[in-house]
């Protein structure tokens, strides 16, 4: 799937040699450094050059930079790259579904989820997008105040809910978030510290929080997959068509692998979203100039009307906004591979079982793919008049054969959120700086809170 940049800028091939990194500890390696804040550290690895030699722990890793290196990571995983044994908490709480998978169990998975999220199935969705939305902006009034990740969250989460469980109760939204709460929480506490070394058996009270969640998940989803079962009626939800969907062999999903689908379809449209959202409304509150641009596009196209799927393609100012906001706050923050015999990146052989990392946060905030990075510009991203963009500077989604399946998914319902929103609204974010915490998801370090403004 493209990840709809602009033309690769022309240039001559770069030549790539690994150089070394920080020094790190014995056994340890630079996990300390890495664990202590992932971007700093990823960022002082770019400065050393675009392709980086240091450890995690005993392993031995490569980070590279350089988009022409990455695009080779992304597009030859699955050939040269497998995916990492990623920790305990993150294969509890996600299983063995098609974002983990390997080879033919991967395979045979993508073709089996891949139809439930085609374009002409989101179409089918973006009605309960807007119309969610539309419901929340009825609750908000002018002067009050609001916790946008809180309001954001809970409204991806009823979003996901009716779109994949085909339900409407409040009781499975809160369930399943709270848990998944916990879970992103304790995913990223352990890939970032030393419990991303420990064997699978060493009991920690991090892995007993994240055995509880994922219980809750378990009994949340198997319910609603009963009541799928039981009901006998055909349904447009996501869950309904996973299970009905056969390979080629006319064999379904079993109730486990329908778990996992079911969890990662959930993060997709819920974590990622929300986190998205919470982002440019951040941004949005922090330039006038560029909120008085998206309030022109949303009068001029929307008008008094609220939008449908039709007009995702004509608001193609929000589209940049969303698109601009993944790329200084993206949601998956890093990509990882571990090369297979032969492999190699940039010309340089990657010895086997080598680990291979890249960042979207600090690839899609270089100078050298774009100018004034720091800046939010969503006008770098007009078609017609904006920067010409380097293939993979810009991999939010990451790309290749395992670019994720919900990417037009996430596209569409954020900027009809988005539209929804900001056609009524402003939202003045209470000054200070928010920090990015990496997780499961690229996090705010605290409540965004902000002030409703109608508009």
């Amino acid at each position: 799937m493209s990840t709809e940049t602009g033309p690769a800028i022309d240039a001559e091939p770069r030549s790539h040699r690994i150089v070394p990194g920080p020094k790190g500890l014995p056994f340890l390696g630079n996990l300390p450094q890495f664990g202590k804040n992932p971007l700093a550290f990823f960022e002082r690895l770019r400065s050393h050059g675009d392709m980086v030699g240091w450890r995690f722990g005993p392993n031995s890793c490569v980070y590279i930079a350089d988009p022409d290196c990455i695009g080779e990571l992304l597009t030859e995983t699955e050939r040269s790259f497998d995916q990492p044994a990623l920790g305990i908490a993150f294969r509890t709480v996600m299983g063995n579904g098609v974002v983990v998978a390997r080879g033919t169990d991967w395979r045979r998975k993508r073709s089996l989820v891949q139809p439930s999220v085609r374009p002409k199935q989101v179409r089918s969705y973006a009605a309960t997008m807007a119309s969610s939305t539309v419901e929340l902006a009825d609750t908000w009034s002018g002067g009050e105040r609001i916790d946008i990740k809180r309001e954001m969250a809970a409204l991806t989460q009823r979003i996901a809910v009716r779109t994949i469980f085909g339900v409407d109760t409040a009781a499975d939204a809160e369930a399943m978030g709270r848990a998944m709460d916990v879970a992103q929480q304790e995913i990223g506490k352990e890939f970032a510290g030393i419990g991303a070394l420990l064997p699978d058996w060493v009991p920690t009270p991090g892995r007993a929080r994240i055995k509880k969640a994922a219980a809750v998940i378990d009994a949340e989803v198997g319910r609603v997959v009963a009541r799928h079962r039981d009901g006998g009626d055909e349904r447009p939800d996501l869950l309904s068509r996973l299970l009905t969907a056969v390979d080629e062999t006319g064999e379904r999903l079993t109730d486990r692998e329908i778990r996992d689908e079911t969890v990662t379809l959930y993060i997709g449209g819920h974590e990622t979203t929300s986190s998205t959202l919470v982002w440019a409304w951040y941004l949005l509150a922090r330039d006038p100039r560029v909120r008085a641009a998206l309030a022109e596009e949303l009068d001029r196209v929307l008008g008094d009307r609220e939008p449908g799927f039709d007009d995702y393609a004509r608001l193609t100012y929000t589209q940049s906004v969303v698109k601009e906001t993944l790329r200084l706050y993206p949601t998956i923050w890093l990509v990882t591979g571990v090369a297979k015999a032969d492999a190699r990146i940039g010309g340089v052989p990657m010895p086997e079982g080598t680990r291979v990392w890249t960042s979207q946060w600090v690839t899609q905030r270089d100078a050298r793919w774009f100018p004034e990075p720091e800046e939010f510009r969503p006008e770098r991203w007009d078609p017609e008049a904006g920067d010409s963009i380097a293939e993979y500077a810009w991999f939010p989604f990451g790309g290749g054969p395992r670019v994720c399946l919900g990417t037009r998914f996430a596209m569409v319902e954020a900027v009809l959120i988005l539209a929804v929103l900001a056609r009524r609204f402003e939202l003045d974010v209470d000054p200070g700086v928010i920090e990015p915490v990496p997780s499961l998801t690229l996090q705010p370090d605290r409540d965004v809170m902000a002030t409703v403004r109608t508009r």
